[in-house]
């Protein structure tokens, strides 16, 4: 049998086309953007003045230490004693320091102790000859000549390879009489060389 003609498919009824979706303006370009401009400099600060340094003695605890180390006489038992003394302090600091104690021109006594070296003589004579020059502790010119705002090799006029106005040698006075001699350290800074020869003189002396 034949079968039976199938009808015709009716045609789908086309589908509605989306409407076209606007399109986006178009960004406009950035500029570029200006480098960081650089901070602005600060306006420099005025320095301050420095404190003062209560580990270094001033001008007039250097002159008062002079006023009240005074000897009523010095002897070479008193050279002999002083200095033997100085050593024990050094050694017990381990401090690698030479000492020397001169009266009128006279070596009384020395000592150089391990980690001295012969430099340390040197600087001894040099401070000691301030010393003798001034009449005064070799810390003491020194400092006089900062306060004024030099440094005494500028201002001395005297040869710094003869003189030192470093700390460490320290006039030894006579009642009634003077400075006769100079007991002097060196192997330190020149803060410590001066507070050794006067943690000396006041033990000594009875002032410690």
């Amino acid at each position: 049998m034949t079968s039976a003609p199938q009808p015709p498919t009716s045609p789908k009824p086309p589908q509605p086309t989306k409407p076209p979706q606007p399109s986006k303006p178009p960004q406009p370009a950035r500029s570029p953007q200006p480098p960081e401009s650089p901070q602005t400099p600060r306006a420099p600060q005025t320095p301050q003045p420095a404190a003062a340094d209560p580990a270094v003695p001033g001008i007039e605890e250097l002159q008062a230490q002079e006023r009240r180390l005074v000897f009523t006489r010095f002897t070479y038992e008193d050279a002999w004693a002083l200095g033997s003394l100085l050593v024990e302090l050094a050694r017990a600091r381990q401090a690698p320091v030479a000492v020397d104690i001169h009266r009128a021109g006279q070596q009384l006594f020395h000592a150089a102790l391990p980690g001295s070296t012969p430099d340390n003589d040197a600087w001894i004579e040099r401070k000691r000859r301030v010393v003798e020059r001034y009449g005064a502790a070799s810390y003491l010119v020194g400092a006089r000549f900062r306060a004024k705002g030099t440094t005494f090799e500028a201002s001395s006029r005297l040869d710094p390879g003869t003189y030192a106005a470093h700390g460490g040698s320290f006039p030894i006075t006579v009642e009634g009489v003077g400075v006769i001699g100079a007991v002097t350290v060196s192997g330190l800074p020149q803060v410590e060389d001066h507070r050794l020869v006067v943690e000396a003189l006041e033990t000594y002396l009875g002032l410690h």
